[in-house]
């Protein structure tokens, strides 16, 4: 693994930890209007993302055209404020374990739509890296109490979550990870304020708590800010496919603050789907070397993979 691939898995590792973390704030905002909180939360990451757009922001911008102003919307809507809306509604009728094995098959999903999309095969080690996340996944979550709409709504969490890093390939390179996330997040703002105002009428939006400040401020500087920029930083230097192996990591993480604040607890399963997590992210976001003459061989993990595929 090279420096660009090394500092890319860190960065998408440290987004998806931060998401992980982020349960407990979310758990704090039950009660606040839903398109308000998401409004205030990516309202202000806008503010504090649009001095690090860096120069020439508004050049790139206007090169833009409208095809992917198109697909930046959908990338709010889907990835952002669609996501987060249907895993409400999934949690409703759904332990809140259902929408997260479905996320949990993001990597999979990623693996093998992205280089379809591009014109390619996918990437047989990825591609098992990923199945080891997902089953990783389920076995830190487990399965709960559910019905069909609370499968539904988490099929289109799932779909949300895959979008999220589908739709940002192609703008991710003309825009860069800083411009993109103000972006987005400006977008994200503008589509909750009208989902609000649609769905809610006048209460779409009221003066927060102490608590539920405190929520948004953390949703907002580090999960948003901070997690977005990682997030597209690392999935620029080792692609889609690679980095949504690290989603695996926002159940583990979420599993592993939970005993903290006596939200949940840390048990043998949660310890075994854990390492399943670290080992396919270990498997699939690595740089494989290829099988050719006279290459040297890859080691570890990587290395016994390889040599049992080639025996298949």
């Amino acid at each position: 693994m090279n420096t660009t691939t090394s500092r890319g898995a860190l960065l998408a590792a440290l987004a998806c930890v931060l998401v992980g973390g982020s349960f407990t704030a979310n758990s704090l905002l039950g009660d606040y209007p839903y398109a308000g909180g998401q409004f205030l939360r990516y309202g202000l990451a806008f503010l504090l993302l649009v001095p690090l757009a860096g120069p020439g922001a508004a050049t790139r911008l206007r090169a833009l055209g409208p095809g992917r102003w198109v697909r930046l919307a959908l990338l709010a809507a889907v990835g952002m404020v669609g996501f987060n809306l249907v895993v409400l509604a999934a949690e409703r009728t759904a332990e809140p374990a259902v929408p997260g094995v479905f996320v949990g098959c993001a990597p999979v999903v990623v693996a093998v739509v992205v280089p379809l999309l591009d014109g390619r095969r996918p990437q047989r080690l990825v591609l098992y890296g990923a199945l080891f996340v997902a089953v990783g996944a389920f076995t830190v979550q487990g399965w709960g109490r559910t019905d069909g709409a609370g499968i539904a709504f988490s099929v289109c969490a799932l779909a949300g979550e895959v979008g999220f890093a589908v739709l940002a390939v192609p703008v991710l390179r003309p825009l860069g990870p800083r411009l993109l996330s103000a972006v987005v997040c400006g977008v994200a703002a503008a589509e909750s304020a009208l989902t609000g105002v649609l769905a809610d009428g006048a209460g779409w939006l009221r003066r927060p708590d102490a608590v539920e400040a405190g929520a948004l401020l953390w949703q907002a500087v580090v999960v948003t800010v901070v997690g977005f920029v990682c997030w597209y930083m690392g999935m620029q230097r080792i692609g889609a496919e690679r980095a949504t192996l690290f989603s695996g990591l926002i159940p583990v993480a979420a599993a592993g603050t939970a005993p903290l604040v006596g939200t949940g607890s840390y048990g043998l399963a949660q310890a075994a789907g854990s390492a399943l997590v670290f080992a396919g992210v270990a498997l699939g976001s690595g740089a494989r070397l290829p099988f050719a003459r006279g290459r040297r061989p890859a080691t570890g993990l990587q290395e016994v993979v390889e040599r049992s595929l080639e025996k298949l």
